[in-house]
């Protein structure tokens, strides 16, 4: 017991680790090669959902829909299903590809078959703002609501008409383009891509509230 309480005593790193452990944060060298969270619990618990995502896309197939939190590097698995729709394509190049969307009104457990195109995303979370299922729109958060849950949302990629280009030029009224972030802290290094979210408002009512999707909320 002695050698071992001298082993920690002299080891600055462990003394640091023993600290950290005490106050339910994560560790500084998990950090370097893992992801970001809030305590340790949060962190473990997470760790165990990305492994049955994983784990079930193995051994079982392709998942009906994915858990967005749950990629270590979300951009890179839509880029992926960029390549993966442009390549299903002949002529269609990757410059050229686009990501759209389309939000439906169901959540995870009512999916039961994959989209012909694209991925199906949930567990993301609306801030700065609520959302009408029904409508399938932005709408005014409730009182004292921070996050709302989003529904699934459809992810799939093409090549724009020119009609909806004109719209991204002329900032329609009917879509806000809402980034969406990996962590509540809002940085470059943070953000995945930007959806349309259809809206009553104009999208600079949202764009002053600061709206965004956040793939983690914790």
């Amino acid at each position: 017991m002695f050698f071992v309480f001298c082993i920690f005593f002299f080891n600055d790193t462990a003394t640091t680790e023993i600290y950290t452990l005490s106050l339910q944060t994560l560790f500084r060298s998990w950090l370097k090669i893992s992801w970001e969270s809030s305590t340790l619990g949060f962190w473990f618990t997470e760790l165990l959902e990305r492994d049955q995502q994983f784990r079930t896309w193995i051994f079982e197939g392709r998942p009906n829909v994915f858990w967005m939190t749950g990629f270590f590097n979300a951009q890179g698995f839509l880029t992926a299903m960029r390549q993966e729709v442009t390549r299903a394509h002949k002529g269609w190049a990757l410059d050229s590809v686009t990501l759209q969307n389309d939000v439906l009104k169901i959540y995870k457990d009512d999916v039961t078959q994959p989209p012909a195109e694209g991925v199906y995303v949930h567990g993301l979370f609306v801030e700065g703002a609520g959302w009408d299922r029904r409508g399938c729109k932005l709408t005014e958060p409730p009182a004292k609501v921070l996050f709302t849950p989003m529904p699934v949302i459809h992810i799939y990629a093409s090549i724009p008409t020119p009609s909806k280009s004109a719209a991204n030029q002329d900032a329609s009224p009917k879509f806000y383009s809402c980034p969406i972030y990996t962590k509540p802290i809002r940085t470059d290094l943070k953000f995945v891509a930007a959806v349309d979210l259809k809206t009553n408002q104009s999208p600079d009512h949202w764009t002053l509230r600061g709206v965004a999707l956040l793939c983690d909320i914790k």
